[in-house]
């Protein structure tokens, strides 16, 4: 029997479907979800819901105890872009909301964490390609210290007070059931949606823009498939690295004209070029592989399949 799960900023682009999923393995009463505004239709009906500010230590932790919830989803976050343009606010959100979660488990109230990273830890001095594990991280956005700030503070809980807290390093991903939430890698959504909508399309990042991608199925199985992993089998615990496949948005036009040939796209790169210059072309994912199994299950060709025959 699966003991209660929450999970905060539920109504997301990941939040959404995560919780969807882990309702259909765990069952609707088993999962909660949270967000500090009401989500999608489907979303809302298919489960208890509570309104809830990531940010509120009492009100989270008053949701914590009336559900007896042993394993907490902290999927609350400013993403790169927006964050740029509310530097405190997201510093507040991303790092404030952490520290609730973290507190809780050290006092023993909650025993298993999820907390997201993302690529953004990494900034314009670390290897590009086949970005390792252990690396240098400069990150030069608010989203990116943030998350770097937070990779710390999981390692530091876990091996001060023994917290049980997992993490991935997000790429970009890509879904057709939620619209993103205000990152760079936006583009790799909008593009499909322009695409059938327009037949045209016209890049926020420039033609020849490398970043890693990942399709969201993949995200949720990945993020499922570590909370699920025997603790003694992770070596990392501040975030793994997470892989699947790095295009261009050349690539993915070139991937969406195999299916509309009349489609076009354009380029004006703006604010985001600079964030995106500053991160992984690609990820090399071996701890991941090796502690827990992990395995990407699309491409960019099986992706494009997918986006368009959905958004159809």
């Amino acid at each position: 029997m699966q003991k209660p799960i929450l999970i905060l900023g539920a109504c997301g682009q990941i939040g959404t479907e995560l919780t969807m999923e882990l309702r259909n393995k765990y069952g609707r009463e088993s999962v909660i979800a949270s967000d500090i505004r009401e989500g999608n239709n489907s979303l809302m009906e298919s489960g208890p819901f509570e309104l809830l500010d990531a940010t509120n230590y009492e009100a989270i932790e008053n949701v914590v105890m009336h559900y007896e919830i042993d394993e907490v989803y902290l999927m609350a976050a400013m993403l790169s872009a927006t964050a740029e343009k509310f530097p405190m606010r997201a510093w507040n959100l991303n790092m404030g909301s952490l520290f609730n979660i973290l507190n809780l488990a050290r006092e023993g109230k909650i025993s298993k964490i999820f907390w997201p990273s993302s690529i953004a830890v990494f900034g314009p001095n670390t290897p590009k390609d086949d970005t390792p594990q252990s690396t240098i991280m400069e990150p030069s956005t608010v989203y990116g210290i943030s998350k770097q700030s937070g990779e710390r503070w999981c390692e530091y809980y876990f091996k001060k007070f023994g917290v049980d807290v997992r993490s991935v390093r997000y790429p970009g991903l890509i879904s057709w059931k939620t619209m993103p939430g205000g990152g760079t890698t936006d583009y790799a959504v909008e593009i499909y949606h322009d695409a059938l909508k327009k037949g045209s399309y016209q890049s926020f990042l420039d033609k020849e823009t490398r970043l890693p991608m990942m399709y969201m199925d993949d995200a949720i199985r990945a993020t499922i498939s570590l909370m699920e992993s025997p603790a003694e089998n992770l070596t990392i615990r501040s975030s793994y690295n997470l892989g699947s496949m790095s295009f261009t948005p050349n690539e993915v036009a070139k991937s969406i004209q195999k299916h509309i040939p009349d489609f076009t796209i354009s380029y004006a790169p703006d604010f985001r070029q600079q964030i995106a210059d500053s991160w992984p072309s690609s990820i090399d994912d071996t701890p991941a592989r090796k502690d827990w199994g992990w395995q990407p299950g699309f491409d960019l060709d099986q992706t494009t399949v997918e986006m368009l025959e959905n958004l159809k």
